[in-house]
């Protein structure tokens, strides 16, 4: 099978307009007439958020260029795309054993097409088509913009046998052009994801993004304005600003000035409708003093912060390439509820980091019960393929790892459960967002804490009361995650 990369700019069906929007150009020739079937397009998502919010993107551009609808049933699906991740040990093994899987349901429809995208496909590029022939489409996280012409591309090679097709690959890094080519963000409910910037330039010993996703680059101020504005014209009320390395944004503004995290805050906090901001993920080297300076002047942040800090000992985080100490962490969120007591915290941890002494996890075992996290992402250490970290001998036995990780999470459980026990009693600001599903007398919304909260309402006030921003009154624990209470007010 030969191979050629994707070029958006040959396209011989483009007309003079289209130079301005090509995806709407291609909306204009290939969206479905009306006596055919809608196609349907079946996506499955692994991984960070940030794929989640990429895996919505796909369905946006197709939607917009070729009029699909999504499906949760993949026996229906005209399209499946695989949105892949490859922070874990083995990530590419097991896109390959789920690719197994769907070559028998190709086979029983070669008319199926199947585009495999993500950070996988970065890294493994046209090895992907050379292993699983019957894939149609590869492209990587910078390119999903790109999919409606890799669909077609594919779409007139159906008839020819997959070891004579031209490979429809793109995983290039076209700067941060894609967002250039998405279509207007459509809104489900009351909270949407808001992309400010690509790929990461720390370059941490264990993370692969660098390599899948390219260094930072941080999106011009006024397209991400234009999107928040646009998205609370929709009834949007919290937005979360998405980021590998969130608060290390430095968009340009149309003076060509450069645009810091900080002065972001402020210039989202002034949008009309938006009530909330929340923002992941961060990195302590660029959780700066005017970021906390934010937190003390703008209401609209949230009391719940996540800032990843991997290991509570410093000798580890040399190991990790983190560039920080313990001391620089602690010495941020003292700050931070200095003028935010009620900030409620969440980080990530890895366990079992190659070199991880007894001394070395209890240092991280001590932090973590000295900050009294909120909640916490924690995972036994895995290699990254091409990763420096994957070259360290890892001297840490699984069964170690295992009994740390155990230790760890229990710590955090305790903790969680006891800041939910905490809440009753309090007032806790909640978005309301819909109709409990296993308790059609009560709505159900998201505190600043990320805690969900169940309250019983007047049906008569269900419009009054959905996307508001409401006080409510905690009155009783009903699991880690959520608490139920008494409406008190309307805020906003």
């Amino acid at each position: 099978m030969s191979v050629s990369v994707f070029n958006p700019r040959i396209n011989d069906a483009v007309d003079a307009e289209s130079t301005v929007n090509a995806i709407e150009a291609q909306a204009s020739v290939t969206a479905p007439a009306n006596n055919i079937a809608t196609k349907k397009v079946f996506i499955t998502t692994q991984g960070c958020q940030m794929n989640v919010y990429d895996s919505d993107k796909m369905l946006d551009v197709l939607g917009d260029s070729h009029g699909m609808e999504v499906t949760h049933n993949i026996d229906e699906a005209d399209v499946l795309l695989m949105n892949t991740c490859s922070i874990r040990e083995k990530a590419q093994e097991k896109v390959f054993s789920e690719l197994g899987r769907w070559r028998k349901l190709k086979e029983k429809r070669p008319d199926l097409v199947i585009g495999v995208g993500g950070c996988v496909a970065s890294q493994e590029g046209d090895n992907i088509q050379k292993r699983a022939p019957y894939v149609d489409m590869v492209f990587g996280p910078q390119t999903l913009h790109r999919l409606p012409e890799l669909y077609d591309q594919s779409n007139e090679q159906k008839d020819i046998a997959p070891k004579n097709r031209i490979g429809t690959i793109d995983v290039s890094f076209p700067s941060i052009e894609k967002f250039d080519f998405l279509p207007e963000p459509r809104v489900e409910g009351y909270k949407a994801f808001v992309s400010i910037m690509e790929g990461c330039s720390k370059y941490c010993s264990f993370c692969v993004v660098p390599y899948t996703r390219g260094e930072e680059l941080s999106r011009p101020l006024d397209d991400v304005l234009a999107e928040i504005d646009s998205l609370a014209a929709q009834g949007v009320r919290e937005i979360n600003l998405l980021g590998q390395n969130v608060n290390g944004y430095r968009g340009e503004k149309d003076d060509g000035s450069i645009c810091r995290f900080a002065e972001l805050l402020h210039y989202v906090s002034h949008v009309d409708g938006v009530e909330r901001i929340r923002y992941t993920t961060s990195h302590p080297l660029e959780f700066t003093d005017d970021i906390i300076d934010a937190y003390a002047q703008l209401p609209q942040l949230v009391s719940h912060l996540h800032l990843p800090v991997q290991s509570g000992s410093n000798a580890i985080l040399a190991a990790m390439k983190r560039n920080h100490t313990i001391d620089v962490y602690t010495t941020q969120i003292d700050k931070l509820k200095a003028v935010r007591p009620d900030i409620h915290l969440s980080s990530d941890f890895i366990i079992g980091f190659p070199g991880e002494t007894d001394a070395d996890f209890q240092d991280t075992l001590n932090l973590a019960k000295d900050l009294n996290f909120d909640h916490s992402y924690s995972f036994i250490y895995s290699k990254r393929p091409g990763t420096p970290a994957s070259e360290l001998p890892d001297d840490v036995s699984f069964a170690t790892k295992k009994a740390r990780l155990a230790e760890f999470q229990k710590v955090i459980i305790d903790s969680t459960l006891q800041k939910s026990h905490n809440m009753v009693g309090t007032t806790a600001r909640v978005l309301v967002e819909q109709v409990a599903n296993r308790h059609p007398d009560c709505l159900i919304g998201t505190a600043d804490n990320t805690r969900t909260v169940m309250f019983p309402y007047d049906e008569d006030k269900m419009d009054e009361l959905l996307g508001k921003i409401v006080t409510v009154r905690i009155t009783d624990f009903v699991s880690p995650h959520m608490v139920k209470g008494e409406l008190v007010d309307v805020l906003a």
